[in-house]
């Protein structure tokens, strides 16, 4: 097969697993949701101004670093199990469901740390569902990776949340009550 007749299968296979879904595409959110976080925290890092600016500067580096790392780790568990990747930077824009924006540089140390708490809290609704979708597939490395991401994500929230002096899931469980 020529290399346009492999991307175009490529992208009808993409295209018919997210709409089943399957683990391997909902992990494909899961990937460009990491990957545009890591670009808002950095921003944040850049442009963060205020008294909260220390704790911002120390707690996101950590965790860009950190997402960094978990990328990288559950894109080689999905090569290993044969799925197909977003790797470009359309794919990450589509896939993604955080929104990112020039604007934000603006906001306030505070406004950064409260929009990274929600950002993780919407990562973890793909997450949840992707650690379902890979137990019902029986693909237990990738069930047992996104388990420790969607604990990693709850610790980041709970830590953020506290120095914002808030509960856990203060803010984030509205629609609930």
């Amino acid at each position: 097969m020529s290399i346009d007749e492999l991307y175009e299968a490529e992208v009808a296979q993409s295209e018919k697993d997210h709409h089943i879904p399957t683990a391997g595409a909902m992990s494909g959110h899961i990937l460009a949701n990491l990957k545009i976080h890591q670009e808002k925290l950095a921003q944040a890092l850049y442009y963060a101004k205020g008294t909260e600016r220390p704790f911002l500067k120390r707690t996101f580096s950590k965790a860009i670093q950190k997402e960094t790392r978990r990328f990288d780790e559950l894109v080689q568990l999905l090569l290993d199990e044969n799925e197909v990747i977003p790797t470009t930077t359309e794919a990450f824009s589509r896939y993604s469901m955080l929104t990112e924006h020039g604007k934000f540089k603006y906001l306030s140390a505070h406004e950064l740390l409260v929009s990274a708490v929600k950002d993780f809290d919407t990562q973890n609704l793909f997450i949840t569902r992707a650690i379902k979708l890979a137990e019902k597939e029986d693909k237990p490395a990738l069930q047992a990776f996104l388990v420790q991401q969607f604990s990693w994500n709850n610790h980041e929230i709970r830590e953020l949340q506290a120095y914002l002096g808030h509960a856990p899931r203060e803010g984030l469980d509205e629609e609930d009550d």
